[in-house]
């Protein structure tokens, strides 16, 4: 049992800082963007809320402001996380920066006296506050129920504002945004399911009642599994949409060499067709995120117009249409034939289209390209495999 907590406390933790990371990094590209700077904020309060409670940073904190001094700095990093969180949604539904920050203005002022009932009940717990935590604790004193029950009503308030909005968000969101929005909601409901919980016992426990520990360990498993669903909510869009970006870069530089035989061809005879004029260096083009992407577009461009440019040297078609098996081929050898003929290079009529697709979209056109390259790549192939015979035969 102690080795499956350890597993999911590291999954939680390599989860929580990749999503830190990546917000770290979108901010550092978008540093106004005051929406993504709260998300980020939330964040790294939480980070701060998890950290900040263990050793040996709790044992400083208590060692300087006293035994409740870390269950109050974590609190109020926990406020400050769902504070942050609510002010994502106020400045992602304000209609220009003023009214966000105004919007965002008035919920610190709720956070500001909500963090000063914290620091009054934290000092006027005095020595009977022995530091424990919320199970730990004598709710009996009227200090540090009151810690617990503003804590609390603060997290439910602003979970429950956070949930209604990433509700509504979700609703009018496309897919991945849609898929993680409705995970964080489900996790964000269950923290103020929890938040909820935990002040009814909070009551409960201070008007002398018992509370079973089942109860007690019920909600701090939600917690333990809303934290984490949460962190898979935020940082969900932006793995779906990397992982989509990976898979276009993949096909992209799969397309780009099967497009390599046509397009070797075709610059070789026209090679007044290169897009590539500018003067860059090769290894800092391959680096550059978009770099694969133009290369691809190029040569695409590049193949089309050299094709464009043969056309009317190619015979008229006695094969197999281009919608049927075995085009390719006979297409590749019209090709080549007329590429290597003693006809002048200028286009005497009117181009014709070659290995189009039926349809008008760049993804079939660059299929139907790549078929004509592989025809290409084959004939050359076996041009290659008749010279070596024949020059074994001599």
């Amino acid at each position: 049992m102690a080795v499956i907590v350890s597993v999911i406390m590291l999954a939680m933790i390599l989860a929580f800082v990749a999503a830190l990371g990546w917000k770290i990094f979108q901010l550092a590209k978008a540093p106004r963007d005051a929406a993504l700077r709260a998300v980020t904020l939330c964040l790294i309060s939480a980070a701060c809320s998890f950290v900040l409670a263990r050793q040996p940073f709790a044992g400083w904190i208590a060692s300087a402001g006293g035994p409740g001094a870390p269950r109050l700095v974590q609190n109020l990093f926990v406020l400050s996380m769902v504070f942050w969180l609510m002010c994502f949604y106020l400045y992602s539904a304000a209609t220009d920066a003023a009214e966000g920050n105004r919007r965002a203005r008035r919920e610190a002022l709720l956070l500001a006296l909500a963090a000063i009932g914290l620091i009054t009940a934290t000092v006027a717990a005095g020595v009977d506050d022995h530091g424990a935590n919320f199970r730990g604790s004598d709710l009996r004193d009227p200090a540090l129920v009151t810690f617990y029950l503003v804590a609390d009503v603060y997290l439910v308030y602003a979970l429950s504002m956070a949930l209604r909005w990433t509700c509504s968000y979700a609703r009018a969101s496309q897919r991945p945004l849609a898929t993680g929005l409705w995970l964080a909601a489900v996790g964000i409901g269950a923290m103020a399911g929890s938040c909820t919980i935990r002040t009814v016992l909070t009551v409960v426990r201070w008007q002398g009642g018992t509370v079973p520990q089942a109860v007690t360990w019920a909600s701090s498993v939600i917690i333990a599994l809303a934290v984490p669903l949460f962190l898979i909510g935020v940082s969900y869009p932006g793995a779906a949409t990397r992982l989509a970006a990976a898979r276009v870069r993949r096909q992209h530089r799969r397309m780009y060499h099967r497009l390599g035989p046509l397009w070797q061809m075709l610059n070789e005879a026209y090679p007044e067709h290169s897009l590539y004029r500018t003067p860059t260096t090769p290894r800092r083009d391959r680096l550059l995120p978009l770099g694969l992407h133009r290369r691809y577009y190029r040569r695409v461009i590049e193949c089309r117009d050299g094709l464009v440019r043969i056309s009317p040297h190619l015979a008229p078609a006695a094969g197999p249409a281009e919608d049927q098996p075995g085009w390719a081929d006979e297409m590749a050898d019209r090709l080549y034939a007329a590429l290597h003929s003693d006809q002048p290079q200028a286009a005497p009529a009117q181009a014709v289209a070659v290995a189009m697709p039926p349809t008008q979209s760049l993804e079939d056109d660059v299929r139907q390209l790549a078929q004509l390259s592989d025809a290409v790549r084959r004939r050359r192939v076996l041009a290659e495999a008749k010279h070596t015979r024949g020059s074994e035969t001599s």
